[in-house]
């Protein structure tokens, strides 16, 4: 899945369209944690055609951003993953929502090699008022069950947005999706592979700034559940 590029310790992956009140904040929490570990990193920005200033705050705060101009969460991750450097990879949303200060828990089991492939969830965790809402927090659970059955894996927030996956083990990986069912697929593909599949309770916040909303329930929803529904186990 990668290119083939210098490898270093760990690359903080963020996928960004429009996110111009609250990526520096971000930048900021995984630069913080890269330097308070003494790790050789690098937060990487995909750009995905965004029409504010999101590109240009993530260059001052100290962030590599590449630019995926077909917009799509899938496209933007999928171009991320191969241009990332790390080892280890950390990828997660840039809306202020996850917590880049604190990343022990998807970390540590991925560098330690307990883990190939290391998911959060949400709902075992500290999940704030209003971070989510009311039809997620019914659907979510749902269509993760119906992940869980169709790909025998113990995983339950198949759309959290934060991971992490080891480089080694990305390279098994082939994806084919361009939208959000491109969080089904990677976990879909990671059992397939037999990847050591982790989960872990993450936090999840109420954005710091207003933010126009990304996901679109029903549509997204539905192409989640084609997904599970049409591909082979």
């Amino acid at each position: 899945m990668p290119e083939n590029v210098t490898s270093i310790d760990f690359t903080i992956l963020m996928p960004c369209l429009n996110e111009e009140a609250n990526i520096g904040s971000c930048i900021d929490e995984a630069m913080e944690y890269i330097h308070s570990n003494h790790l050789i990193g690098e937060v990487l920005i995909v750009d995905n055609n965004s029409t504010d200033r999101s590109a240009e705050i993530a260059i001052n705060h100290g962030a590599v951003v590449i630019s995926e101009p077909r917009r799509g969460y899938g496209r933007a991750l999928r171009s991320g993953l191969q241009k990332a450097k790390g080892d280890i990879i950390i990828f997660g949303d840039c809306d202020s929502t996850y917590d880049f200060l604190h990343l022990d828990p998807l970390y540590r089991p991925l560098v330690n090699n307990q883990y190939d492939f290391i998911t959060g969830n949400r709902f075992s965790g500290l999940m704030e008022n209003d971070a989510m809402s009311f039809s997620h927090r019914l659907g979510v659970p749902f269509l993760s069950f119906c992940g869980r059955l169709k790909y025998g894996v113990t995983v339950h927030d198949f759309h959290c947005g934060i991971r992490g996956i080891r480089r080694d083990a990305l390279e098994k990986l082939t994806f084919h999706t361009s939208g959000m069912e491109f969080a089904t697929e990677m976990i879909a593909e990671a059992s397939r592979k037999g990847l050591r599949i982790g989960e872990v309770s993450v936090p999840l916040r109420k954005a710091a700034s207003p933010r126009n909303e990304k996901l679109r329930t029903i549509r997204d929803g539905l192409r989640h559940l084609w997904y599970i529904i049409m591909t082979p186990r």
